[in-house]
């Protein structure tokens, strides 16, 4: 059996062991999804929203690309954040990085890997902001994971200053914008405490974020 054709077979083996479960669970899926959770994070195969965070289809709205980046000029994100907030009317925005994240250790190294790195450009910026940040971290590994834990914590401000979920804090949407970070050598979650509830909480919440991050040694 090829390598495709074992994927479709334990496809059908899902479905099935599913429906045997919860007959009327496809058909639910049918009928509507209305996820509590948008969840922006990294491409990396090792983080699989749904199953690390013991969700079933249709209860998270995943957005991934390398490095779990917001972009502002990124309409492919853009689309999903007003897609999650304006129609599905999600109440908690997770931007989930994960340590050893190659594309973060890519753009510290300064490794060029070709059409990518113009998109790690944005992370070589996080590391140069925070440069000083970085230096009192430990060996590289420690000082990527750093830069991980910092990146994540500027892509939740750069979903908060977004015209999409600031439109959404004007109107009273009760949204709150966090920054997680994950370990695949133990499939934990860890809080970042970089959690946004308003426009006016932005820089308090960020620098207390960065602050807390950066005085572990």
């Amino acid at each position: 059996m090829s390598d495709l054709a074992d994927l479709l077979s334990r496809n059908r083996a899902w479905a099935a062991d599913v429906t045997r479960r919860d007959p009327d669970f496809f058909a639910s899926l049918v009928a509507q999804q209305s996820p509590q959770y948008l969840w922006i994070g990294c491409s990396d195969s090792r983080v699989p929203a749904n199953q690390i965070t013991g969700l079933a289809p249709g209860e998270l709205f995943v957005h991934r690309n390398v490095a779990n980046m917001v972009v502002h000029t990124d309409l492919n994100c853009l689309s999903v954040l007003q897609y999650a907030v304006d129609a599905l009317k999600v109440r908690d925005v997770l931007v989930v990085g994960h340590y050893g994240c190659g594309g973060v250790k890519a753009a510290y190294q300064h490794v060029s890997l070709g059409l990518i790195d113009n998109w790690l450009r944005h992370i070589q910026d996080v590391r140069e902001r925070h440069d000083s940040h970085l230096r009192g971290a430990g060996d590289e590994a420690a000082t990527i994971d750093r830069l991980c834990e910092l990146n994540v914590i500027e892509q939740v401000r750069n979903v908060c200053l977004t015209t999409i979920v600031r439109d959404a804090w004007d109107r009273g949407h009760a949204l709150t914008v966090h920054g997680w970070i994950y370990s695949v050598a133990d499939g934990l979650l860890n809080d970042l405490g970089c959690s946004i509830s308003s426009a006016d909480a932005i820089d308090g919440a960020h620098a207390t974020a960065v602050a807390r991050v950066t005085a572990r040694r």
